[in-house]
């Protein structure tokens, strides 16, 4: 291992000096359960000027938060946030915060599915949402859920705070639209404004901890708009969507969902990896959207028979 300098800040300005000072250079640690194997790795991966431990920093919060928001008439609402209300996932929050909130169960299955698919039980009591998306890892286990649930990341730099659409936030392996001297401060989900149904499906190479070979997350809403976001399946998670109402319905002509799905899935852009062939991902695209499809409609037929959305199962 390199030898590299260890920060640890008390307060965000100073976070954001840092940040601006080493550029590149500099790595943060919340969780560190993807950091950590970087550093072991050495020679083999770049070693950091910086590492600057978040932990001390009181304005980076762990907390699940209801919030809403109220745009003044004159003005619209907030850069990437709509109005309305949301629950607002703070920097330092772990998958385990995640998976045992029963906000997050009742209006966000699909997104606690995701979140007990990440690691070993250890990790995830380690392990930050926000470190997972930051890491732009194109097999991040919770992008397709935030991509359908219409997650915005709140972004905060010396130059000041934006929000940014998921579906925006990612730009290729390992790279966002973060900019030299930001971080992620918190992630916001909107809260359904009708009844949904979402489902996360995953398949990898073995039980227990691996990488997904082909995730995929769907989301059906009573309108009849139907969402699909996709994991290892191109240069980064990505979002499609149909607005025909056909996928949404449940006594729609078999063959034509089936041609909208094949449209859907040609977005995709899979690689031959030590995880499995370009061909067998292309098989297992559309077996996967097949199921997280058919669970999301059984989820939403539940939620409009109960009038709430059924819990997923702990992972």
């Amino acid at each position: 291992m390199k030898a590299f300098r260890y920060a640890r800040p008390g307060t965000l300005d100073e976070v954001l000096a840092l940040l601006d000072e080493h550029g590149p250079g500099a790595s943060l640690l919340a969780g560190g359960t993807d950091l950590l194997v970087r550093l072991r790795a050495g020679a083999k991966r770049a070693t950091p000027q910086v590492v600057i431990d978040l932990k001390r920093v009181k304005a980076l919060r762990s907390d699940i938060a209801a919030c809403a928001v109220r745009a003044p008439r004159e003005a619209g609402p907030p850069s990437g946030v709509e109005t309305g209300s949301f629950l607002r996932i703070g920097a330092l929050a772990v998958m385990a915060d995640i998976i045992e909130d029963e906000r997050v169960r009742r209006d966000f299955p699909a997104l606690v599915e995701a979140a007990a698919t990440v690691g070993s039980v250890q990790i995830r009591n380690r392990a930050t949402l926000a470190g997972n998306i930051c890491n732009a890892s194109p097999a991040a286990d919770t992008a397709p859920a935030l991509l359908v649930y219409g997650a915005v990341i709140n972004l905060v730099g010396i130059g000041g705070r934006r929000g940014v659409p998921v579906n925006e936030f990612f730009l290729g392996p390992g790279q966002t639209v973060l900019r030299r001297g930001e971080l992620v401060e918190s992630l916001d989900l909107p809260l359904p404004q009708e009844k949904v149904g979402a489902a996360f499906a995953r398949l990898t190479r073995r039980r227990g901890v691996d990488l997904a070979t082909v995730s995929a997350c769907c989301l059906v809403k009573a309108s009849g708009l139907t969402l699909f976001a996709y994991g290892a399946a191109g240069p980064r998670p990505f979002l499609v969507s149909d607005d025909s109402g056909r996928l949404a319905d449940p006594y729609g002509d078999p063959q034509e969902k089936e041609r909208i799905l094949q449209h859907l899935i040609s977005y995709a852009r899979p690689i031959s990896d030590v995880r499995g062939s370009r061909e067998y991902r292309w098989a297992m695209l559309w077996v996967m959207s097949r199921r997280a499809l058919q669970a999301a409609l059984d989820r939403l037929h539940a939620s409009e028979q109960r009038g709430c959305l059924r819990p997923a199962q702990r992972g």
